[in-house]
């Protein structure tokens, strides 16, 4: 690239050679702070999703009118997006939907870590956020290029028994792929918990939720960073009644990009208890082995 190169969105010089390549804006004169993920390597999935996941499928975290498919591979009819050649926002980052299950690679019930660059036993690793949740006793962990997560007790859901849903999960990705448009993390948390909440338990798989009581809404630190959580409780007109949190705090790898950390869990005797989220929460921490992929470079020709 010259100095006569126009504005645009090119691959991040900067980037460390570990975990997707994102996409830096070049300015036509220097490349500023403003990163995205190439919108080439995201597919959006039509699957409908409860608190966790499609029958046949490991992970999925819920997004609007899609989600997020973790490592394993699916079908579906997704089709790939694509994005003007446009000036970047004021919120970098991702895309508005994730990577169709390219790059594998997880944690199994006991922990232990199936083949991904970047992930860590115990651990199911974002690489796209630098993140990695933590995976307790017994629950099964999933790592991706975008996006992770943590969930168990798989159970039919009570709506549509032909769909799968769990009575715990943990999932994470960049605020952008989950069309939150908030910049700061209170609000962002602020916004997508009502979308956090229907995609749990909502519609189909649920029957809908007739109402909903806020028992959090604070200031949280995650992997070092200053983030927010809203918490509701949720009553559904089928199945048990539920938890929803919604959590969203700066990326450690690229403090002007939020991440958005969803968690659904079920009300009854054999869920995990809401003490198990709070040790979750407190366990998530920046991904080891990650260059950041920011170089600054601010004065660099193209």
């Amino acid at each position: 690239m010259t100095q006569t190169t126009p504005p645009g969105w090119h691959p991040d010089p900067g980037h460390s050679g570990i975990g997707p390549v994102q996409e830096r804006w070049w300015d036509g004169s220097r490349w500023t702070d403003q990163l995205r993920i190439p919108p080439a390597t995201v597919r959006r999935r039509r699957i409908r999703v409860g608190a966790g996941l499609t029958a046949g499928v490991v992970l999925l975290a819920a997004v609007g009118g899609g989600a997020y498919l973790l490592g394993v591979g699916n079908s579906g009819d997704g089709n790939g997006t694509s994005a003007a050649e446009s000036a970047p926002s004021d919120t970098p980052g991702g895309p508005d939907a994730p990577d169709g299950g390219r790059g594998g690679g997880g944690q199994d019930g006991d922990g232990r870590s199936r083949e991904m660059p970047g992930s860590e036993d115990g651990y199911a690793t974002d690489l796209a956020s630098g993140i990695s949740i933590p995976v307790p006793d017994g629950w099964t962990g999933q790592s991706g290029a975008i996006g992770a997560g943590v969930t168990t007790g798989e159970y039919a859901c009570p709506g549509d028994e032909s769909q799968s849903c769990v009575l715990g999960g943990v999932f994470s990705a960049p605020a952008q792929a989950l069309e939150v448009t908030a910049t700061t993390p209170k609000a962002a948390a602020q916004e997508d918990i009502k979308t956090n909440a229907e995609q749990s338990y909502g519609e189909k798989i649920y029957g809908g939720i007739t109402s909903h009581e806020q028992l959090k809404s604070e200031a949280v630190t995650v992997a070092g960073q200053e983030g927010y959580r809203v918490r509701w409780k949720v009553v559904t007109k089928n199945g048990d009644d539920g938890y929803v949190e919604s959590l969203a705090f700066p990326s450690p790898n690229s403090p002007d990009s939020l991440i958005v950390i969803r968690s659904g869990f079920d009300i009854n005797d054999k869920a995990p208890k809401l003490s198990v989220l709070d040790d979750i929460t407190k366990g998530v921490k920046k991904a080891t082995g990650l260059g950041s992929g920011s170089g600054s470079g601010s004065g660099r020709g193209a």
